[in-house]
């Protein structure tokens, strides 16, 4: 992966590589104009919240609570607001393929006039989310609960949008072997990790934990995929993805932040290919129909396939069914039939025999699907 750059006079006719593992400095909708159409895999957003902050926050000792103040976050009215989330994810929706997928995230005072905007624009949600934070801050006027949590929107471009990228079976596998859930809990961004100025300041008020944002790229994004963050901050985006071996764009208008996270993601070291490659299930291969054996010649017209008992036998027609004496059907249907079941697994339970031994059909879809995977490559 290439060093990261600073882009200031970026075009759409600067060509892939001439905006990849870049911070785009600038408005984030006037920045986004600059990228090609339907050039990225999944965007990561974090707008600004619109906290309406009236006065400084205190503890009860009386010490100032760094709190987000920030003029990037204020808004003259819930009117301006919406607006601007309107822009910008309308700029998104240019730049995402059509297979991509979106994440934001937000607190109560933004993510439901969010939610609804990228409704009414035809983005499809597939799943809201809940970071349930383990260290939370405290509510410390007490009139209200301890607010815990952030919610990230995850949707597709739309409700047509088909093949996008969902890792379920590494997802699970990670999970002790149970669905990953939308409940997640991180602990806020602290310690070593956070970003702090000279005088031990914080460098960006919301700094997100590098474990969420590793959870949303290895969810929905392969090695090589391209992450575009339009509120790029102080680069933990770029960081991950740097990390996780993916490509990463970021709009940034502040020059603290991007300085930060410029000299942030200079020093994260990428994983190696092993470490991030990923666990695949069946629902992830190409699909194989049995008539590609016939066609492969790995299995011929007139071969005998039987269970693995060897309680019942079908000829393999020339178009890919099975005959049983008169009848005729899929793999999956002569299975069933035979059994006296509604369904089956022709895949399984038809066997051929080689060599004097019996060996599943679905040993030869393996040969077809790995020739597949050749080919693409």
């Amino acid at each position: 992966m290439s060093a990261i750059r600073l882009v200031e006079d970026l075009t759409p006719s600067s060509g892939r590589d001439g905006w990849l593992d870049t911070i785009i400095k600038g408005d984030c909708v006037a920045a986004l104009d600059r990228l090609p159409e339907r050039s990225v895999d999944v965007v990561f957003a974090d707008p600004p919240y619109n906290l309406q902050l009236e006065g400084d926050l205190h503890r009860p000792d009386q010490s100032k609570v760094d709190a987000v103040d920030d003029a990037w976050d204020r808004f003259d009215s819930f009117a301006a607001y919406d607006a601007f989330t309107r822009a910008w994810l309308l700029a998104v929706r240019r730049v995402l393929k059509p297979n991509g997928t979106i994440w934001v995230i937000g607190s109560y005072h933004n993510i439901f006039r969010v939610g609804a905007i990228m409704q009414d624009l035809g983005f499809w949600i597939l799943n809201d989310v809940v970071w349930r934070k383990t260290n939370p801050m405290p509510n410390f006027r007490g009139r209200r609960f301890q607010n815990a949590h952030e919610t990230l929107i995850w949707a597709s471009r739309d409700q047509a949008a088909k093949g996008y990228t969902f890792n379920y079976d590494a997802l699970k596998a990670s999970n002790d072997d149970l669905q990953m859930r939308t409940d997640w809990l991180f602990p806020i961004c602290t310690g070593a990790e956070r970003l702090k100025t000279e005088d031990g300041g914080k460098v960006h008020p919301t700094q997100k934990p590098e474990a969420l944002l590793a959870r949303v790229m290895m969810a929905s994004t392969r090695p090589g995929d391209v992450v575009l963050d339009p509120f790029f901050g102080s680069g933990t985006t770029g960081a991950v993805a740097k990390r996780l071996g993916r490509r990463f764009v970021g709009c940034e208008r502040e020059q603290d932040y991007i300085d930060a996270a410029t000299a942030r993601i200079a020093a994260v070291e990428p994983l190696g290919d092993a470490e991030i490659a990923l666990m695949t299930g069946k629902r992830a291969e190409p699909r194989v129909a049995f008539v590609s054996l016939v066609e492969a010649g790995l299995v011929v017209p007139g071969t005998l396939l039987t269970d693995a008992r060897k309680r019942w036998t079908a000829i393999v027609r020339a178009d890919g069914t099975l005959a049983i004496g008169s009848e005729a059907g899929s793999i999956h249907r002569m299975g069933a039939r035979v059994q006296g079941l509604d369904a089956c697994n022709g895949w399984t339970f038809w066997h051929v025999e080689e060599e004097g031994a019996l060996k599943p059909i679905d040993d030869l879809r393996s040969l077809v699907r790995q020739g597949m995977r050749t080919a693409g490559a």
